[in-house]
């Protein structure tokens, strides 16, 4: 049985170094805007699953996920140049829903928020949610003094703290 802190380790180094492969070297115009999120190497260490996410259409991931596919030996390969193991994982690839799901959870949320204050301009003001206000745009001057006092506000509470 694999160390739990070992498995950890080597799918840590898998991902970076499948994420720089897939940045810097694969040179294939389908693979744009991709982003490699988990690694899920199994006990036996002879499987690793690569979820990655695309920013883009259907047709932006179907095609991402064909040149994922046939870049895996690649990937494994040069994925085994920095392992330090008996057997190289073989690389499958999965695509990863929840960035997806997280931007149209954020967009549902934003739309429910416009429409409740359609109906009543102080909703959701107890919540600390305020609609913004064109009067309220702060130039950078006046951000960067605000910045300063809320660190030296910090640095005293700090200093007073035991």
């Amino acid at each position: 049985m694999t160390n739990p802190r070992t498995l950890a380790r080597l799918e840590a180094r898998i991902l970076e170094r499948a994420a720089h492969c897939v940045e810097f070297e694969l040179a294939d115009p389908r693979i744009a805007l991709v982003t490699l999120t988990k690694c899920e190497l199994s006990k036996d260490l002879a499987h690793a699953k690569l979820s990655y996410s695309v920013l883009g259409s259907d047709a932006d991931q179907r095609r991402t996920q064909r040149a994922l596919e046939d870049a895996a030996g690649f990937v494994m390969r040069q994925v085994g140049r920095v392992l330090e193991t008996r057997k190289i994982p073989k690389i499958t690839w999965h695509f990863d829903e929840s960035v997806r799901m997280a931007a149209e959870m954020d967009r549902k949320i934003r739309a429910a928020l416009e429409s409740d204050r359609a109906v009543n301009p102080t909703a959701h003001t107890e919540l600390g949610v305020v609609p913004p206000d064109e009067d309220d745009d702060l130039d950078a001057e006046d951000e960067e003094t605000l910045i300063e006092d809320e660190y030296e506000e910090f640095l005293e509470d700090d200093e007073r703290a035991p």
